[in-house]
């Protein structure tokens, strides 16, 4: 099939290097023209793992094409994907004007019978919003062509997205027309030879289904730091509840790890935005709020551990932290708590050394020049003279570090730990003093 990817940025370039991979051709249109150059001179402006090989294979062999021109690439594909932002606006609620203004050009432009799908994540409503914009400017032109938009929402994980797209455990599509569910059917089938379902529903239902997916799983991290809290006043520990509980196939082991809360651009982002929808429909979503209360209360309880325990005097203090991505296998920063805590320490007059195998020159565009963080090339160089070590990510580098070696670099050898990523018998026998999320206070 011939389609369009409107939107180069994560969720766009991933589905449009995906469906090239599968042998169909596609053109990836995007408004920033230095994006689109470095795209075709093999630059990726992200990083996920395996979306470069996929990138520069296709575009070399010809099924994916970039551009900025969104007319020519509407009037030859059949399919239209719209991928584009919908930041936070002011209130919480979603900001559709990329996906509208995307709708007008294509009304613009449109030629014949075209699908126009919702692959951004989009309220409910947003499909009924894009026809009738689409519709308006064909008015506008005198011209008459029938055309369909789907919801298509996309689950994909950062650090897995290219697995996630290419062995999906399911597609959901919201088509109100039998036409439309078989083209979709047909597009996707190569990527569920597996039979992993292709769920066609209603537009709405398909619209509600990716918030109410991302909110769950965003509960359920919200949920287990909350165990965890209670777990550091009554002694119970936190790991061995987690097993208890996560054993049970009703509830299962999957995002019951407690940490710093959720990050990233889509959990915090789509839980403000549901909880907005319900609020516009009269609803107060009081668990939903609850667990943007919990996850928000996290960061803070974690930098709280931190001043006990220096007695509030953290002026003239280093800290070391690894981790400044809001999960590994990313350089995504956006609401990572990393950020949170190294402002609070920065405000508090402590200074930083920090260490991310990603995420460091995102995070230095981001903090700007400040001379209290220093950026440093190894785990083992953010401990030089450090006061305590703060791990706010899991990297998987580092959860075995020569811990003999740390307590030589440290000037003391106190650990802060925000994934509890190790035991603290350990910690203790190598002579380190041990926080994690859940300890007794």
């Amino acid at each position: 099939m011939k389609l369009a990817i409107i939107g180069a940025g994560y969720v766009g370039l991933v589905t449009a290097a995906c469906f090239a991979e599968m042998g169909n051709e596609v053109i990836c249109v995007d408004t920033d023209a230095a994006k689109v150059e470095g795209l075709e001179q093999g630059r990726i402006p992200i990083y996920e793992p395996g979306l470069e090989d996929y990138v520069k294979r296709n575009y070399q062999e010809h099924r994916l094409f970039f551009s900025t021109e969104l007319g020519p690439a509407i009037q030859k594909s059949l399919i239209c994907f719209i991928a584009v932002g919908t930041p936070q606006d002011q209130d919480g609620s979603a900001d559709l004007s990329m996906v509208l203004e995307v709708a007008r050009d294509i009304g613009r432009h449109m030629n014949g019978y075209k699908v126009i799908v919702e692959k951004s994540t989009v309220p409910v409503g947003t499909a009924r919003q894009v026809r009738q914009v689409i519709e308006a400017e064909l008015r506008a032109r005198g011209e008459v062509f029938e055309f369909d938009v789907v919801s298509n929402p996309e689950f994909l994980k950062e650090g897995t997205a290219i697995d996630d797209f290419m062995k999906p455990d399911r597609i959901v599509a919201g088509c109100d027309e039998v036409r439309v569910a078989e083209l979709m059917k047909e597009v996707y089938a190569p990527f569920v030879r597996t039979n992993h379902p292709i769920i066609i529903m209603d537009v709405v239902s398909a619209e509600l289904t990716k918030y109410a997916a991302n909110a769950f799983l965003a509960t359920k991290i919200s949920f287990i730091n909350e165990i965890a809290n209670i777990c550091s006043r009554t002694g119970a520990n936190i790991n061995m509840v987690r097993r208890g509980i996560g054993s049970d196939p009703r509830v299962g082991p999957l995002f019951l790890f407690p940490g710093l809360g959720y990050g990233g651009s889509c959990f915090p982002k789509d839980m403000q935005a549901l909880i907005h929808t319900a609020l516009s429909y009269d609803y107060t979503p009081r668990l939903l709020e609850a667990a943007e209360a919990v996850n928000q209360d996290q960061r803070r309880l974690f930098v709280e551990v931190i001043r006990a325990y220096f007695k509030d005097d953290l002026k003239g203090r280093v800290f070391a932290v690894w981790g400044l991505s809001f999960k590994p296998q990313t350089d995504d920063i956006r609401e990572a708590p990393a950020l949170t805590v190294i402002s609070r320490l920065l405000e508090m007059g402590a200074t930083v050394q920090a260490y991310d195998p990603e995420a460091m020159p995102a995070t230095r565009q981001h903090l700007g020049d400040n001379p209290a963080v220093t950026y440093t090339a190894s785990t083992y160089e953010a401990l030089k003279g450090a006061d305590a070590l703060i791990i706010c990510t899991e990297w998987t580098k580092f959860r075995e570090p020569d811990f003999e070696r740390m307590h030589g670099l440290m000037k003391a050898p106190v650990i802060f730990d925000g994934r509890n990523l190790y035991n603290s018998a350990k910690l203790a026998n190598f002579g380190f003093t041990y926080f994690h999320i859940g300890q007794k206070v």
